[in-house]
């Protein structure tokens, strides 16, 4: 399994890079080779069952790559591509083979500018476009700029997903529940808010928050004791790993850089 991720890993490789090599490592001798070239800002990766890898690219392109080459999906909504903004990552669930179903991050127009929003989707039976579609969350309220939309998507063992959301640029945001600006939401797989969120039921709270204050996270990933581990930029240092709690509040370094 490690070995399948590290090659996916590969497929992450912009046009005119060319990688084939030995690495040394204390596990052994790695051996680095291409799995697909020619990407344009590829963001994010993952897996479907049968071993095909479903690759975003932030300028709005979905592929799956099988047997080295690369197929463009179908079914996009339209995407917001300016700055930072794009199409983000992507879940695949651990029930694909009988649901079908994938789910995608991505910046989507808004009233004041953009936000990150979540996608959910069916791959066709012939793995050639996306199929009932819908937006099942959006951030509120937009936001001007073209930076910091966060965006990485876990599934958690009940279910439910957990998105991060940057603050786009604007710090204080994401000190206030108002705004989804800064947070780590948690939702359903059809975007409703699950009952015992931390914040439900608190007058001027956004209901789907987990965790708030944060700068622009973009990593995401739940132990194997069940801990949920959170990474996130700071401005030219100050990266951050951290432990999330159910209302719980970080502090987001100065809004520059990254």
């Amino acid at each position: 399994m490690k070995q399948a991720i590290f090659a996916a890993a590969l497929a992450l490789v912009p046009a005119g890079t060319v990688l084939a090599q030995d690495i040394p490592s204390g596990a052994g001798t790695l051996s680095v080779s291409p799995v697909v070239q020619g990407l344009d800002t590829p963001w994010s990766f993952d897996f479907l069952p049968d071993g095909t890898i479903l690759i975003t690219e932030r300028g709005g392109d979905l592929l799956a790559v099988r047997d080295g080459s690369a197929q463009r999906l179908s079914g996009l909504p339209e995407i917001y591509t300016r700055g930072q903004g794009g199409l983000l990552d992507v879940l695949v669930p651990r029930d694909f083979d009988t649901s079908r179903e994938i789910f995608l991050t991505y910046s989507k127009r808004q009233q004041g500018g953009a936000g990150t929003a979540v996608l959910k989707a069916r791959l066709s039976q012939d793995g050639s476009r996306l199929v009932e579609t819908r937006t099942i969350f959006e951030m509120s309220p937009g936001s001007s700029g073209g930076r910091h939309f966060g965006s990485r998507i876990v599934e958690a063992q009940d279910g439910h997903l957990f998105v991060t959301i940057g603050e786009r640029g604007d710090r204080p945001s994401a000190q206030n529940l108002a705004r989804h600006n800064g947070s780590v939401i948690r939702i359903t797989r059809d975007g409703a808010v699950p009952r015992d969120n931390p914040f439900v039921g608190r007058d001027g709270a956004q209901p789907e928050i987990w965790s708030y204050g944060h700068r622009n996270p973009q990593g995401i990933v739940f132990g194997p004791d069940g801990t949920l581990y959170q990474s996130e930029h700071g401005a030219n240092a100050d990266d951050e790993i951290n432990i999330l709690q159910g209302g719980a509040r970080a502090y987001c370094t100065q809004s520059r850089g990254r």
